[in-house]
């Protein structure tokens, strides 16, 4: 059976689990507007201990705290701008993606919406990612909160029904009076200590997921991007697919090109190929156009992933160069690709590099990719542990896989959940967090209510916009 299989025995045996459990003790089981409030007392001496335990070191943390609730709501801002931007910007991205804007991440969310990019989410998964993330959260807003001698109500989970019947978020309830009467700064700790726990627990499961990944998996192969290609000026191309041109424009291409297959075309005594699909999207290219090189790599259909070149193995593009340069122009190499249904051997003659004349020419590309905003350079931060270019294999099988993903979902979730939770709305931390600096700002509380009201609803007016693009672009 597949995983798929066991992870939906687990989810109804869990649901069946949770359905008795919330029946046996109803008592503890209330509803306030769209939620189900579970409340207990679980974990309250262990808090309290924490807080009064250990006052010097949590004094410090506070003002990490306070200072990293700031750069969160930042991000956070920041973040809702490149959103907008994308949505109001880039339709062709927004059709591309499919998954509405605003959508909780819930199991199998990447698998109904096929989204390649992203690794399957379990239920396995999810309900990890919230003990992982929840319990350290709300952790954290107790201990701060008794370190500030605010008491501590109770502790508990929430769970919205009508949505997915599983709990999606602990709770710890302090006294809410007790809490107002508190300076403010005292507050914004209590506020900040939460997404401080999850940025926390982001560092660790970066360093769980690089030391992982270092034992389950191994380099085996380069991955290639592209085949070789030059760009050409249209007016220039004197021959396609055996018809000969005068000064052709880019339409007399397309009508020229076949569907299925490679376009032969030659410009200035060289011979090039393109697909179809290639020319039909380069309409606004000033009369420029670009089309693969007539190589070695593309003439054999070279797979992307190259493991092995005469018996030597490939782990890096360094290896490729070197194997390569032990040969000449009109030698043939034996490689060993990687594809779907497992390894293959090629017998394929080295061509002659265009414009270095000796050396050898495979006739592939490398991309280098430059992380240029915020949240990119964040990304490409936590997989920076791989090698770009490197086909890896997973020395365990499918537990490799298995685990790497949960690691990755862990680590991306802390942080999402780190910034989204700082955004001043009022469902958030960050609301009151951000209500609380503008009245310390200010001086003025009234202010300070119109600012947090006006913050909140100007996110929601954002999230009905955002939505509203993505129904008229994608449905």
């Amino acid at each position: 059976m597949s995983f798929l299989t066991y992870d939906l025995i687990f989810l109804a045996a869990f649901l069946i689990f949770f359905s008795v459990f919330l029946y046996t003790r109803k008592h503890n089981l209330k509803r306030e507007g769209l939620l189900f409030m579970y409340r207990a007392k679980w974990g309250i001496k262990l808090i309290d201990y924490i807080g009064s335990r250990y006052k010097k070191t949590l004094k410090a943390l506070s003002y990490i705290s306070v200072a990293m609730g700031y750069l969160l709501m930042a991000a956070g801002v920041y973040l809702v701008y490149l959103i907008v931007k994308i949505y109001l910007f880039n339709p062709a991205v927004v059709s591309e993606l499919k998954v509405p804007p605003i959508i909780p991440l819930v199991p199998y969310l990447p698998q109904v919406f096929n989204l390649q990019f992203l690794p399957p989410f379990y239920f396995t998964y999810w309900i990890i990612i919230i003990a992982v993330l929840a319990i350290p959260h709300e952790v954290a807003h107790g201990v701060m909160a008794a370190y500030n001698k605010v008491k501590i109500k109770t502790t508990g989970f929430a769970f919205f029904p009508y949505f997915f019947p599983i709990f999606p978020a602990a709770f710890v309830e302090p006294d809410e009076k007790a809490m107002e009467k508190k300076s403010k700064f005292a507050q914004l700790t209590v506020l900040s200590a939460g997404t401080f726990a999850n940025i926390i627990t982001a560092v660790i499961f970066i360093l769980l997921l690089m030391g992982f990944f270092s034992l389950a998996f191994s380099p085996s192969g380069v991955v290639f991007d592209t085949y070789s290609i030059s760009q050409v000026s249209i007016a220039g191309i004197t021959m396609m697919n055996g018809v000969p041109l005068t000064n052709p424009s880019y339409n007399q291409l397309l009508n020229l090109s076949e569907q299925k297959g490679f376009n032969n075309i030659t410009y200035n005594n060289r011979t090039y190929l393109a697909t179809a699909d290639m020319l039909d999207n380069q309409s606004n290219n000033n009369g420029q156009i670009v089309l693969y090189d007539d190589a070695p790599a593309i003439e054999n259909n070279l797979s992307s992933i190259i493991s092995v070149i005469d018996g030597k193995n490939i782990t890096s593009i360094s290896d490729l160069q070197q194997a390569l340069e032990k040969h000449k122009p009109g030698d043939n190499i034996t490689i060993t690709q990687i594809t779907d249904n497992g390894t293959a051997d090629k017998t394929i003659t080295l061509g002659n590099r265009p414009g270095m004349p000796g050396t050898p020419w495979l006739g592939i590309g490398f991309y280098t990719q430059q992380q240029t905003g915020l949240f990119s350079k964040v990304v490409g931060g936590i997989v920076s542990f791989k090698s770009p270019n490197v086909y890896y294999t997973a020395n365990f099988g499918d537990f490799s896989v298995f685990i790497y993903n949960l690691l990755w979902w862990i680590e991306i979730m802390s942080i999402t959940v780190a910034i989204i939770n700082m955004l001043p709305v009022g469902i958030f931390d960050g609301g009151r967090f951000f209500y609380l600096t503008v009245w310390g700002i200010t001086k003025k509380e009234k202010f300070a209510k119109k600012a947090f009201a006006f913050s909140t609803w100007f996110v929601l007016f954002l999230i009905v916009l955002l939505m509203a693009i993505w129904a008229i672009t994608v449905l």
